[in-house]
């Protein structure tokens, strides 16, 4: 997995609610984006320039995250992030510290490879769950889980229940369905024709 390190400043916590709510305005008028680091016993709330997150939040891959949080350097993972609803910019993003004796539970991209059965006879390959839920040690977690669909014949699937990876647990429903070798009209005209 690639490392990405993003540069933070630790922040204190206003005991009334109303002072908190006035700081983080503020943060977010100044371009910043309120953080939290969970994992490492005792959270830690810092905040990290806007700009600092745009290559970890607008990227298809994954990172394992060297946060530096004044001085001080730390490995983590995105766990969750909340966007504006209207202007869509980064309003908090939380952290989990890694601990590399002890699992994390992580979104992993899905990759198809090969030339599905199906595809050759005139269907359509469709991507139905774009990342799986991973839950392994962080250095066992690979960029991306590869599904080979060569075998895939017209109105087949492939199930979560079906995939298998060393070292990693996926937590998605067994029955939920990865990708479909779908229909096309031209495939049922064809399979019509054969059939007559």
């Amino acid at each position: 997995m690639k490392s990405i390190e993003i540069k933070g400043t630790a922040r204190t916590i206003a005991e009334r609610s109303s002072e908190q709510a006035r700081a983080l305005k503020a943060i977010r008028k100044d371009k910043g984006v309120p953080c939290v680091l969970y994992g490492g016993g005792e959270n830690v709330h810092f905040t990290v320039p806007a700009d600092g997150l745009r290559n970890l939040v607008y990227t298809p891959h994954i990172y394992v995250v060297d946060l530096i949080i004044d001085g001080k350097k730390v490995n983590a993972i995105m766990k969750d992030i909340q966007f504006h609803p209207v202007k869509d910019t980064i309003l908090h993003v939380d952290f989990y510290q890694i601990d590399e004796s002890k699992p994390i539970v992580m979104e992993v991209p899905v990759q198809l490879e090969g030339l599905a059965e199906g595809v050759k006879a005139g269907g359509k390959l469709a991507l139905q769950i774009r990342k799986l839920k991973v839950r392994a040690l962080y250095n066992v977690i690979p960029e991306r889980l590869v599904v080979n669909v060569s075998h895939l014949g017209l109105g087949k699937t492939v199930k979560v229940g079906e995939l298998k990876y060393e070292g990693l647990e996926l937590l998605n429903a067994k029955e939920a369905v990865v990708c479909a070798v779908k229909l096309t009209r031209a495939a049922r005209g064809a399979q019509a024709a054969a059939g007559n």
